[in-house]
């Protein structure tokens, strides 16, 4: 175990992308005693089909710190306008002061090709935090870090140019129940506005226990489909017996820019992981 708390800053586009794709390693996180951070570096004001602006980011202002009371973590939302963000210099000092002030051992993000733009210039400004966090003329404002976080990026289903090739995979079936709750605080994305948008909002049920099991379903699955492909990541951390039965995961790749998700990385950032490769 690390002599001290970990620091896990996940880094979304929207007010529930950091709990939709990696709430099972921040729950781990937390019940292990380390700090987390969820951030969306936008207000999610466009993201509804009936409300909008300012009534919208409100709620889901609130949605995001509902969810992340669930696990004891912060959830900041930024004010810049959902479908907006771009990567301009004023952004990127904005993702600077974040990690600099945060101080992360790790930072978790978007992968650039994603399908919405918002997602795909989040994890551009991270890219271009990255290392720029390290370098006292920049932003002066904010004291500069000693060392350059590891950044890993969170799970897609996007093939090209490259499918995510995971580094680091974790089991996060003990943690499934305190996803789907961190979820359902979302009522307006899960409930309402996504499934209007994929043209099944009729499918939704009626009552919060029913909706939570429907979307428990969801999640579920989802969960199920990044284990079996990840299977020979699981099985080289966890042993082939666990690694073989595990039916809910979370998958990361490391980024380059940041500092190297390498073995030791794994090891340290990774403490709930039993590591078997190593």
């Amino acid at each position: 175990m690390p002599d001290r708390p970990l620091r896990l800053l996940i880094i979304g586009a929207h007010p529930d992308d950091a709990d939709y794709a990696a709430g099972g390693t921040a729950a781990l996180y937390r019940a292990h005693g380390h700090v987390v951070r969820m951030v969306s570096l936008t207000n999610g004001d466009a993201g509804h089909h009936q409300i909008a602006g300012p009534e919208l980011a409100r709620r889901r202002s609130a949605e995001a710190a509902a969810a992340g009371a669930v696990i004891g973590a912060e959830y900041q939302v930024f004010p810049n306008h959902d479908g907006e963000l771009l990567p301009t210099l004023d952004n990127r000092a904005q993702v600077i002061r974040l990690i600099r002030t945060f101080d992360p051992d790790l930072v978790l993000t978007h992968r650039l090709n994603d399908y919405h733009p918002d997602h795909r210039y989040t994890s551009q400004l991270v890219q271009d935090a990255a290392y720029m966090v390290t370098v006292p003329a920049v932003v002066p404002g904010v004291r500069h870090l000693a060392r350059n976080p590891v950044i890993a990026y969170l799970p897609d289903h996007f093939q090209k140019p490259y499918p995510l090739q995971a580094d680091v995979a974790v089991d996060v079936g003990p943690v499934l129940d305190q996803i789907v709750s961190m979820l359902c605080c979302h009522v307006s994305q899960f409930f309402e506005w996504l499934p209007y948008n994929a043209g099944v909002a009729h499918e939704v049920p009626a009552g919060a226990r029913n909706r939570r099991a429907w979307l428990e379903g969801q999640i579920r699955a989802r969960l199920r489909q990044q284990a079996d492909r990840f299977r020979d990541v699981l099985a080289r951390q966890y042993g082939p017996e666990h690694g073989g039965r595990v039916e809910c995961a979370e998958a990361f790749e490391g980024c380059e820019y940041g500092s190297p998700l390498d073995a030791a990385a794994r090891r340290r950032l990774f403490p709930f992981v039993p590591h078997a490769e190593q």
